[in-house]
């Protein structure tokens, strides 16, 4: 098999919260590591989305201290510089971790210290929850704004889809764009047609999963005439049961229609992947090429949301980087 862990890989969809050591976990809160992993690692199948973000508590409990946010930051860095990332959009909830008395700024301060320990070049997305107040989404616009270019580049919104309808936020994201803050979605996990097709309407630039799109083709045909990119998530897709199984994962049919996809680990921790992992999974059981996911990382910086400047820097940057392992 090649080995794609040395081969250079670019991260767009992965959560913070979703990302954390166990070990860590189980040292800053105190308790055993086998119950730490036990109930932050999802099942290779769970109910759906809702069972799978029951593995979320633990990473809530501990990521309420300035100090705990630095560290976790600090260790997925490592963790993704270890995997042969050079490049990775993380992405949180800042409203998740001002439950100890942080205030929304010290969380994002927190986060981009621990980052900047590392020389692994990160940004960082806010997420906007489905199911809070409009009010207090309005407030993650705002920090956004406050931090744009400042190691923030971008919205997202996250959540239960199936529950609360995309279609709802629609204010939020014409109150984002009239900021200028461009942003993510994630649409067409758990939901269809209607919620993929709001995202776009709004202006997203990217979707988060977009797995459903490959039942619309009316859908994938703006999607394609967009140049809007799907952040693919493997195996989540598979623990949520929005996919059966890998094999029928429509990652290969939407990049054969040339629709632009990235791979990413969603989780690394709840998923238990490494993007090298899910590399190797494609290849085995989709027959997925190494050439296939350079244009997949290329496809990524591409739409990444950084300047068109920090983009060639970034091309040039891993055509580099694979120059030096031919």
């Amino acid at each position: 098999m090649l080995n794609y862990k040395k081969m250079p890989k670019v991260e767009l969809h992965l959560h913070l919260d979703g990302s954390v050591r166990p070990e860590t976990a189980a040292k800053l809160l105190g308790i055993d590591i086998a119950e730490a992993r036990k109930n932050m690692i999802a099942d290779d199948k769970c109910l759906d989305l809702n069972d799978y973000l029951t593995k979320f508590f633990i990473p809530g409990k501990v990521m309420q201290t300035k100090k705990n946010l630095e560290l976790i930051s600090e260790e997925l860095a490592a963790d993704l510089e270890e995997d042969g990332v050079i490049y990775a959009e993380i992405r949180f909830a800042p409203l998740k971790h001002v439950f100890k008395g942080l205030s929304l700024d010290e969380v994002v301060e927190s986060v981009l210290k621990g980052l900047a320990k590392k020389s692994l070049k990160t940004n960082l997305i806010l997420c906007m929850m489905r199911g809070d107040k409009e009010e207090d989404n309005i407030k993650v616009v705002d920090l956004a704004e406050r931090f744009l270019n400042r190691g923030v580049v971008a919205l997202d919104l996250a959540g239960a889809e199936s529950i609360y309808k995309t279609i709802d936020y629609k204010n939020l994201f014409a109150y984002a764009k009239g900021k200028n803050i461009p942003f993510t979605i994630h649409a067409g996990e758990a939901d269809g047609k209607d919620s993929m097709k709001a995202a776009i309407d709004f202006g997203a630039k990217r979707l988060g999963h977009g797995v459903n799109a490959i039942f619309h083709k009316e859908l994938l045909e703006e999607i394609r005439q967009k140049d809007i990119l799907l952040e693919i998530c493997p195996t989540s897709n598979v623990q949520t049961n929005v996919i059966k199984d890998i094999k029928y994962h429509p990652v290969r049919k939407l990049y054969d229609a040339n629709i632009l996809v990235s791979i990413n680990t969603d989780n690394n921790t709840v998923s238990n992947v490494t993007l090298t992992t899910e590399y190797e999974k494609l290849a085995q059981k989709l027959n997925f090429t190494y050439k296939d996911f350079v244009k997949m990382n290329k496809d990524a910086i591409r739409h990444a949301f950084i300047s068109e400047d920090e983009k060639e820097q970034l091309l040039q940057k891993y055509d580099e980087k694979l120059n030096q392992l031919s």
